[in-house]
């Protein structure tokens, strides 16, 4: 049974470790069953509700427009379009051009400068989680959208003048499916949580509201289009950001510092204080960052106990941002030099947190001057931990201290004791070795590794000798060396201690001296050391490496499959039949040429011919046919307007009121031909080509594949479909 948080009984209190008799004691609590953690996760409220907001809408365009313009979808479709004909009536001076300007805010060329910009951003300032989980949500929305756009196949409102630029179907709206995905990246990519971000909502809603009024006053929008698309738009990245980056995690920020470190003030900051008393029983009065600089793994804290006088203690903070970091880390590294021992990566939070709780055990037990472990602490289950350790109080790196025998030997002494108890640190640096009074202290033993191989403890000893050299001289080193270590064994960590090997903190301290130091051991030897090569290559290995360079030839050959700005001039309906007795798409082929009398459509089951695209934009509407023998895109059908027939021979017209015009391209190698029909008000143009069929037969087949359907017919059936109550084409006053 269930027992209230506040009813949580107190435990006995843990062991205490002498450094801690003078702290300020609590007992311990146990979380009852169903209590929530210290730092519970959650999404906010607003989330929930956008996501049930998004699944209603879904749900009810399934059911309302599944079965295409007919029933509840006509009702529908009428309040819509009456709602599109008020806004588009309203008058007053300027208000059509205020309309224009603000549609132009959601043209196609508007929203790809912006997708660009965004993207761009996100690459400058290195938000690549933030741009993975961005592009990851935006393809989810693009496939969800062109799924219900196949379902409901609404065309543009009715009895109206279209007066901007559109595509495709109306439900959900493209256009404004981008806008909107765009302006929630921009506010949990780029503006930071609490005042700006706030802001920003109200800036970036204001910015789509008005919008979609524009576009819903010019006719190419209905409100039931915009509110599905704005409730799927924003609901999908928005759960997507705060699952994957939550800001608490990966907070916006524009001062400098490592990502990797998170905020320990406020709800954090509390949980941290609560999480200490209740399981390791510390009172704390104070906990602020610390070290920061040489911490890229973690986050690092000084931790004030109270007690008399206030001890202080070393935390180390991870959440899944660290882990996460510790897997791209990881797989680079295989990539670049095929996976090391002891480098595969963790699966959660907690087994990270533990392996570096066991390997300072391991350290103690061993007898190396390294933090002693006082436990670690839940934040959030699987999620976020704070280990506790001792803290060393008024050491000082080693890159800032005075560096005497005493120290050269307790270094040397360090890596001889490592050996013996069969570990390897395996991250030996400047950062992780302290001194005070006048004694080396080895801490961050979150690599540490047992039963290494000898690879690995060469590389110990090669790199603690660098770390002291930095501060001494080699040949100095390497004759206190000589007393622990053979001339073999150091000849062997100099040949192992190569690249990758050398931390980067290191090896940027190498570099700011500007002297070899790795050289000048290697001159000390006896014999210079054959390098010990660190290649490792696997099949996976091998298998990831060909995936990339996969990815990287697609996109580079077909950069659309990321970037696709094809839709601003050329949107598919998705469908692959353009059956005269498939009203939705003609409806809206129509839609896109007001003037034209006639509107193509295509014969179904002929023989050899499929209907490989139709695409639907203000002012034309194009269909693409394949044919068995000729191949893909073999005949392309345009409707527009108007057309050129230059050069062009009339020849007999297929039927009455259309004049037909033929010009045959010159050329052996392929089949080139272009048809013109024109009629009252609107023309279509069909431009044949194949190389597989240079004696274009299958031309001969085309004119018992395509019909016309009159615009008349169009009318009466939208008519008949409503019970009166939907026009095809605006009432002329």
């Amino acid at each position: 049974m269930d027992v209230p948080a506040e009813q949580a009984t107190p435990t006995s209190s843990p062991l205490v470790h002498s450094s801690l008799r003078e702290a300020v004691r609590s007992p311990r609590r146990r979380r009852p069953t169903g209590a929530a953690p210290p730092l519970p996760y959650r999404l906010q409220t607003s989330g929930v509700g956008w996501l049930l907001a998004a699944v209603v809408l879904i749900g009810l365009t399934l059911v309302v427009f599944a079965g295409g313009l007919r029933g509840p979808a006509v009702a529908v479709t009428v309040v819509d379009d009456a709602v599109v004909r008020w806004l588009g009536g309203l008058h007053a001076p300027g208000l059509q051009g205020l309309w224009q300007g603000l549609a132009h805010v959601g043209s196609w060329w508007t929203l790809i400068v912006l997708q660009f910009g965004l993207l761009l951003a996100l690459v400058v300032f290195r938000r690549w989680r933030h741009l993975i989980v961005w592009l990851v949500a935006w393809n989810v929305v693009m496939i969800l959208v062109e799924i219900l756009d196949a379902i409901a196949r609404r065309p543009r409102p009715f009895g109206v003048d279209l007066r901007t630029s559109w595509g495709g179907w109306a439900m959900p709206s493209m256009e404004v499916t981008h806008l909107t995905l765009i302006a929630v990246g921009v506010l949990y990519t780029l503006v930071p949580e609490g005042r700006w971000r706030n802001r920003g909502k109200w800036v970036a809603a204001g910015l789509v509201a008005v919008v979609v009024v524009a576009r819903v006053a010019l006719g190419t929008e209905a409100p039931s289009d915009v509110l599905l698309t704005v409730g799927i738009a924003v609901s999908i990245p928005l759960l997507a950001f705060r699952r994957f980056t939550p800001s608490e995690v990966f907070p916006i920020v524009y001062r400098r510092g490592r990502s990797a470190h998170l905020d320990v003030s406020g709800e954090r900051g509390a949980a941290i204080r609560r999480a200490l008393q209740d399981q390791l029983g510390l009172v704390v009065e104070e906990v602020r960052p610390f070290g920061l600089a040489g911490s890229a793994g973690s986050t690092p804290l000084r931790i004030t106990v109270k007690g008399d006088p206030p001890t202080h203690l070393f935390g180390k903070l991870y959440a899944q941002s660290h882990l996460h970091a510790d897997r791209w880390y990881k797989l680079g590294r295989e990539l670049l030099y095929g996976r090391l021992e002891d480098e595969k990566p963790f699966n959660t939070v907690r087994r990270l947190v533990q392996q570096e709780d066991y390997a300072l055990s391991l350290m103690a037990r061993a007898g190396l001057p390294s933090p002693t472990p006082y436990g670690f602490v839940e934040l959030t289950p699987e999620r976020e931990y704070l280990l506790v350790t001792q803290f060393f109080q008024g050491a000082v790196e080693l890159g800032e201290a005075q560096v005497d025998e005493q120290i050269i030997d307790d270094g040397l002494s360090i890596i001889r004791r490592l050996w013996d108890a069969g570990l390897a640190h395996r991250d030996i640096k400047p950062a992780n070795l302290l001194v005070r009074d006048q004694r080396l202290l080895l801490i961050d033993v979150a690599f540490v590794e047992a039963r290494p191989s000898p690879w690995r403890q060469a590389v110990d000893l090669a790199n603690m000798m660098l770390c002291l050299a930095l501060r001494s001289d080699p040949r100095r080193v390497y004759e206190r060396a000589l007393r622990q270590f053979s001339v073999q064994e150091i000849t062997e960590g100099f040949a192992a201690a190569r690249g990758l090997a050398m931390p980067s903190q290191l090896r940027r301290m190498l570099r700011a001296q500007g002297r070899d130091l790795h050289a000048e051991f290697v001159r000390l030897l006896p014999a210079p050391p054959r390098p010990i090569p660190v290649q490792r290559w696997s099949a996976r290995r091998v298998g990831l490496g060909a995936m990339i360079v996969l990815l990287l030839v697609l996109v580079v050959l077909n950069p659309t499959v990321i970037f696709d700005n094809r839709m601003a001039v050329r949107t598919s309906l998705g469908i692959h039949s353009l059956d005269c007795a498939q009203l939705e798409p003609l409806w809206l082929a129509a839609q896109s040429v007001p003037s034209a009398s006639l509107v193509p459509c295509v014969r179904t089951r002929v023989p050899g011919w499929t209907v490989g695209d139709v695409a639907v934009n203000n002012g034309r509407s194009v269909i693409t046919l394949d044919h068995d023998r000729a191949g893909k895109g073999a005949v392309v059908v345009r409707l527009a307007a108007d057309c050129d027939t230059t050069g062009a021979v009339q020849t007999p017209s297929p039927q009455p009121g259309v004049t037909r015009y033929q010009r045959f391209d010159q050329s052996t190698s392929a089949f080139g031909a272009t048809w013109y029909d024109r009629f009252a008000g609107g023309c279509v143009t069909y431009r044949l080509h194949s190389t597989s069929d240079v004696e274009g037969s299958f031309a001969i087949e085309l004119p018992g594949m395509l019909r016309f359907t009159t615009r008349d017919t169009l009318r009466q059936a939208l008519s008949e479909r409503s019970g009166g109550r939907l026009q095809l084409d605006p009432q002329q006053p």
